[in-house]
């Protein structure tokens, strides 16, 4: 088993009131490595100026983390399978809707990796099945309910 830990933090401006619903939604998230990422709620869900629209929104951050998944276990797969990666770049894309029930989800994420190879690369349909694998491998796809989906940009 591997623990996994975050550090979220936020605090009250002294001149907001809070219970008018008018504060900042600006916060920190720190990580075990030393990296921290200033964050907000999405200026889409809660207006400026109490979101902070340069900072990492969760949404943003869920849709980076299935993108940078993915491709973490694509590297890997890539290379043992003999194949050099020059680059690889994702414009990662998701949709917020409601539910049945009338919640709001992010029921889709697409996916368009831009692999650049150097020397052999795959064939297209051998691409599609690495990253058919990388899919299956990835452990952040594997704990949500999100549709995820790939379209491969060359």
């Amino acid at each position: 088993m591997i623990d996994i830990e975050a550090t979220v933090s936020w605090s009250r401006q002294p001149h907001e009131a809070f219970s008018d619903q008018r504060y900042s939604r600006a916060h920190t998230w720190r990580f075990d490595g030393g990296a921290e990422v200033a964050a907000s709620s999405s200026p889409h869900i809660v207006p400026l100026p109490y979101s902070a629209a340069a900072h990492v929104d969760p949404e943003e951050a869920y849709v980076a983390s299935l993108s940078s998944c993915h491709m973490l276990v694509y590297l890997a797969i890539a290379a043992k399978r003999g194949y050099v990666v020059d680059s690889y770049q994702d414009r990662a894309a998701g949709v917020m809707e409601k539910n049945p029930q009338g919640q709001l989800f992010i029921s889709r994420v697409t996916l368009h990796p831009r692999v650049a190879y150097r020397g052999a690369a795959p064939d297209e349909a051998a691409e599609q099945a690495l990253h058919h694998a990388a899919h299956q491998q990835c452990f952040i796809a594997n704990s949500v309910r999100t549709v995820i989906d790939t379209v491969i940009e060359r």
